[in-house]
């Protein structure tokens, strides 16, 4: 996969609109923006769907009136020569590609390109032939599981270990199917449910308006982040709209590579540059007036102030009533063999 901590996936989908140039040009943006993998879709419609099934509410919204399902996503199909096209386009890029297949061919024809993931979409999760060829292709498996109960969940993690990949194999995304889904329905606390139920590395996919939620899961634990984006969110077609731009997909990357960074090891100890600091924001015992030699220390007679190269305040009550040691002016800092 990759060296950073956040794996983040730019989901080209089916934002192609069936147009080649335009699934290159998503290749090319998702690279600049800075992202480890771009995915894409792989599917035959006549394969995927029956004729008479309908569209999705959201699907509906975005697509052409009176066009089936079917005939919507046969205009969205990519043929398998230019899936090797986009394969080398990626190698030039410096971006892995990954896709979601929709059908058991499409599973097969993925695993003979030689790719190292393979994206399980939400629908899939409950279709027994489909994860057992998944299970047995021998590469690493990220299974979305939107619409899904953690008994589901479990069940195909079963089916998929049995087919022959091991659970250190599988990733597993939280994933909300709306598009857009609404913050009130992300239910982001999920990500840590998922990762202590099922020791896997956990993920999300996220399908809401902006990057806040992205973001959010990273703070969370996430380890994959996959986002649908688009060249011109006002094209037509079912996910444009509730996709990011190349922009705001370049701020994306940036924001969960900066949480990453801040999260830390979770020890709290000072960090290096904290060091160099300490002195300077750190206090220790001084004169609050001019001691004679002899003299006890008291309340009246030290204070507390910077910089913090004396005696810390912390060891107050071991410097009362001591009798100094020599002359102290205001201000000075009290250096008195206390130990």
């Amino acid at each position: 996969m990759t060296k950073n901590d956040v794996f983040v996936i730019a989901e080209a989908g089916v934002n192609h609109n069936g147009s080649e140039e335009l699934a290159l040009r998503l290749v090319d943006a998702a690279a600049e923006a800075g992202a480890d993998a771009v995915k894409f879709q792989t599917f035959k419609a006549d394969k995927l769907v029956c004729f008479s099934a309908p569209k999705a509410e959201y699907q509906i919204r975005n697509g052409s009136a009176g066009e089936s399902q079917a005939e919507m996503l046969r205009k969205l199909e990519l043929s398998q020569d230019f899936h090797k096209v986009l394969i080398q386009r990626c190698r030039e890029k410096s971006i892995e590609f990954i896709s979601s297949p929709f059908d058991i061919d499409s599973i097969d024809f993925l695993a003979s390109l030689g790719i190292s993931a393979l994206k399980i979409p939400s629908g899939e999760i409950t279709n027994l032939p489909y994860l057992r060829r998944a299970g047995a292709c021998g590469m690493k498996i990220i299974l979305s599981t939107g619409m899904c109960i953690q008994q589901e969940i479990a069940a195909a993690l079963e089916v998929l270990e049995k087919a022959g990949t091991p659970r250190s194999k599988i990733s597993i995304l939280h994933c909300t199917t709306e598009y857009p889904a609404a913050f009130k329905d992300l239910n982001l606390r999920a990500i840590n449910t998922l990762k202590e139920l099922f020791g896997c590395e956990v993920g999300y996919s996220d399908h809401s308006e902006g990057i806040e939620a992205s973001a959010a899961a990273v703070a969370l634990g996430a380890t994959i982040i996959e986002k649908h984006f688009t060249l011109d969110r006002t094209m037509p077609g079912p996910d444009h709209k509730a996709s990011i731009d190349p922009l705001s997909l370049a701020a994306l990357v940036r924001s969960v590579r900066n949480i990453s960074l801040a999260l830390g090891d979770g020890v709290k100890k000072p960090c290096d540059v904290e060091f160099k600091n300490m002195k300077i924001a750190r206090k220790s015992i001084v004169a609050a007036s001019f001691i004679r030699q002899g003299e006890p220390f008291s309340t009246e007679n030290i204070t507390v102030k910077r910089p913090g190269t004396g005696i810390s305040p912390m060891k107050w009550d071991r410097v009362l009533n001591l009798c100094a040691s020599r002359d102290y002016m205001p201000d000075e800092i009290i250096q008195e063999d206390i130990e």
